[in-house]
């Protein structure tokens, strides 16, 4: 029997992207901006006199290196991994310095994953798999199997499912 494939976004599924980047913005410009403050909008769109700062630090050698891992991803990828062919599909060419610091970050932090499993893309249409969870409904609207809608920040105020990374997988993948 041929095992079904899963790709999994990095940023904000895996990574915790947001929150570094909202970390380093509000060093270096003095702010206080929360997680809570976003209110469901791009931090981009809260502080757009900030706009060329967060581009910086996207920018940066090393920034993606050194992310935190969300909350129990690494477990739940492990326990997919038993059952299916997993797959990581980042949009490295939104950020194209990105490359070598998410390759070193998944293996560091994922090192049960094949690194012939890694999709460094941009569009997403691109990968051949049976589902996708990822948090960005663009890349979600032009793949072509099953999108799974990741939620864990910005997407809170745009569907009704909240449950975290756990949670989700374990309904979804594990009846």
């Amino acid at each position: 029997m041929t095992r079904k494939s899963i790709a999994i976004d990095m940023d904000e599924v895996l990574a915790d992207t947001l929150g570094e980047i909202i970390d380093a913005v509000n060093f270096r410009a003095d702010l206080g901006i929360k997680m809570e403050a976003l209110n469901g909008q791009k931090l981009k769109h809260v502080i757009p006199e900030h706009d060329g700062l967060i581009t910086e630090v996207l920018r940066e050698p090393g920034f993606f290196r050194h992310l935190k891992v969300m909350p129990h991803a690494q477990e739940v990828v492990k326990k997919l991994t038993e059952h299916y062919d997993v797959y990581i599909a980042t949009a490295a060419m939104d950020v194209p310095t990105s490359f070598s610091d998410k390759y070193e970050w998944l293996l560091e932090f994922f090192p049960f994953l094949d690194p012939q499993h890694f999709v460094f893309c941009g569009r997403k249409n691109i990968v051949k798999a049976d589902y996708l969870i990822d948090d960005n409904p663009r890349q979600l609207e032009i793949f072509t199997g099953t999108p799974i809608m990741f939620t864990e920040c910005i997407i809170l105020m745009m569907i009704d499912l909240t449950r975290k990374w756990l949670e989700r997988c374990r309904t979804v993948f594990f009846r």
